[in-house]
């Protein structure tokens, strides 16, 4: 058991509108969501896992694969499906981790980075990941969130857009003379949509009404910096890939069954 108490819960919800019940599809003869509570289960500095389920089809076949599950009310977002968890139940840990359930190949040891972030600052109130940025296409993409560290090992910003710009050179300039240096690192970062929260930071945050900043790029995140909390940030050599269309999974059924 670790010293510093933590629960993983992953949000669950059923409906999904660019790919109809993604977390149920099961073409590689396991549910999608299975993948990301076996990732989670593989973390060392997780005490327990937890779907946040927000319908009882979800709970039941998470709870046919092995899966402690708990069964929500209607949400906005995956944060306040949590909350609703952790005000019923882990109030009194120390650390929750919000993970993303349609994210099957999670590495455990980011989930390990994360949390040490929280119990490396006990002051720390969020933490999250952040990846570099290699390729024009994902640092154009708008679905793609960008983060601006500062010096001090937090989040200064959030954006779909590119930032910083690159004011003296093009981003595809720049990014294909770094890709000739291994030991230059990119400018740009790839948000991971993995939190680490105090309970209290978090049943605060959802508390809260949606902030200017949040409401203009439709970031959740945002609502944080709004309102002076910071975020911890540190950096992962690689992001997961989401599944968000059929694309998505077909490329991720592909990989399945080719390991």
């Amino acid at each position: 058991m670790n010293t510093v108490k933590t629960v993983g819960i992953i949000p669950a919800r059923l409906a999904s509108s660019r790919l109809p019940r993604k977390l149920l599809l099961n073409d590689t003869g396991r549910p999608l969501l299975q993948y990301a509570w076996e990732a989670a289960r593989q973390a060392r500095s997780l005490d327990a896992v937890v779907i946040a389920a927000d319908s009882r089809e979800i709970a039941d076949i998470a709870a046919a694969f092995g899966a402690e599950v708990e069964l929500t009310g209607e949400h906005p977002s995956g944060s306040d499906r949590i909350a609703e968890v952790v005000a019923r139940r882990f109030r009194d840990w120390d650390v929750v981790v919000n993970l993303q359930a349609d994210e099957p190949d999670l590495a455990p040891e980011q989930i390990d980075r994360l949390v040490q972030l929280m119990r490396d600052d006990r002051s720390a109130e969020m933490a999250t990941l952040a990846a570099p940025i290699n390729d024009v296409e994902t640092l154009t993409n708008p679905a793609r969130v960008k983060v601006v560290p500062a010096l001090s090992g937090t989040a200064l910003y959030f954006s779909r857009q590119a930032i910083p710009f690159s004011r003296d050179q093009s981003a595809e300039m720049l990014l294909e003379r770094l890709a000739g240096d291994p030991s230059a690192r990119s400018p740009w970062l790839l948000h991971i949509g993995m939190y680490a929260y105090r309970p209290a930071t978090l049943l605060r945050l959802t508390a809260l009404p949606p902030s200017p900043l949040e409401q203009l790029e439709c970031l959740e995140q945002l609502r944080a910096l709004d309102h002076g909390i910071g975020i911890r940030l540190a950096v992962v050599d690689h992001a997961a890939a989401g599944i968000d269309t059929p694309a998505d999974y077909a490329r991720f059924v592909a990989r399945r069954r080719a390991a």
